[in-house]
């Protein structure tokens, strides 16, 4: 699609400093709430966050591959593609900043943010180019019906299966038998296998929004605002027999974070495309290099937490001598810390954006 879309770069964006707003705090051990995951079931501001961006993910299909044909050639670059963030995921997992610069193998995770997007965007991808969209409605149905029945009605080990974190919990009972070490924690992983599948519905509702924007329909963020306002309301009453879960990325979950999603999308693109309001450039640059900016914020955090100095990690010791004060509360100065993080990184979004460079995975 030749002519952009101004609230979807803009969503993009949005979406990938708030993923650098959460995963780089002062110090984990004084975070305000809204910026902390769900312990388990329901959720939070930050549980939108990934599922936000698999969402925008799916939109984004559905402008870049609306007119392409299911060839050789496509599923090529698919391929190419998928396996690109992959193994960026993977690199992250395993790095450490002494030789031999890689992890023991039994101590590399294989899931990840990374990997789950590779993944998803791998299938999501092709599906769109070889379905319709009333098939891929049903696509999205089967999968988060069938996740919910998967979840709820097959025992382990002769045990009931529950939702809960335990044992007989299908998923983490897959992650562990199938990863083992390689997973997040040693009984689960939130980016784990069986949780995919409902994760590939958050990219497929992502494209319906995708087909909304690039029709000729009028009223498109009326359209979006209903949609979302759907999902809501059915992802909670959803919620009362199959919990909202970011960790096991529940039907429930998927509903109501793309419920969200379409509201946030509705008003950016009302305000933006509509009115032609213009703001949220800082967001646009940044999602002009979404996963570069994703992937360098994680590489050069993880390398934070490996240089020592003064006895402590280079990420510690900056927050205790820059941010600590006897005036602010630990946890705003965690806070403050993240947001010079996600300043610097906006910074460099505009530098690169302004440059035009622009560096496709």
């Amino acid at each position: 699609m030749k002519d952009r879309i101004l609230s979807v770069d803009i969503f993009r964006g949005a979406t990938i400093l708030l993923m650098v707003l959460v995963n780089t705090p002062g110090t984990w051990s004084a975070v305000y709430a809204p910026f902390l995951h769900a312990d388990w079931h329901g959720y939070t501001p930050t549980d939108l966050v990934f599922p936000f961006f698999l969402f925008i993910v799916g939109t984004s299909i559905a402008f870049s591959y609306q007119n392409k044909t299911a060839d050789g050639s496509t599923y090529r670059k698919i391929i190419i593609r998928a396996l690109k963030l992959i193994g960026l995921g993977l690199f992250l997992s395993a790095f450490i900043i002494h030789f031999p610069f890689f992890k023991d193998f039994e101590n590399i995770r294989f899931p990840g943010v990374l990997q789950r997007i590779g993944v998803v965007f791998f299938f999501a991808s092709l599906l769109f180019i070889n379905l319709d969209w009333k098939k891929l409605i049903w696509v999205a149905v089967i999968l988060l019906i069938g996740y919910w029945v998967l979840m709820t009605l097959i025992p382990i080990d002769g045990v009931a299966s529950t939702l809960e974190r335990a044992p007989n919990n299908l998923a983490n009972w897959l992650d562990v038998k199938v990863f083992g070490t390689h997973n997040y924690k040693a009984d689960y992983d939130p980016e784990g296998l069986l949780s995919t599948i409902p994760s590939i519905a958050s990219a497929l509702l992502g494209i319906f929004t995708g087909l909304i924007l690039t029709s000729k329909q009028e009223k498109k963020a009326t359209l979006l605002m209903g949609l979302g306002g759907s999902l809501l309301i059915i992802g909670h009453l959803w919620d009362l027999v199959f919990p909202i879960n970011k960790a096991l990325w529940t039907s429930s979950f998927v509903l109501v974070t793309a419920g969200w999603a379409n509201l946030v999308l509705a008003l950016i693109y009302y305000l933006t495309d509509v009115k032609k309001i213009e703001f949220g450039s800082i967001f646009r640059y940044a999602g002009a290099n979404a996963i570069v900016v994703y992937f360098l914020s994680s590489f050069i955090s993880k390398l934070m937490g490996q240089i020592k100095v003064g006895g402590t990690s280079l990420h510690g010791w900056l927050f205790q001598n820059i941010y600590v004060h006897d005036f602010l509360a630990m946890e705003t100065s965690s806070l403050l810390y993240g947001l010079s993080v996600v300043l610097f990184y906006s910074f460099l979004a505009y530098f690169l954006y302004r440059r035009k460079i622009f560096i496709k995975v």
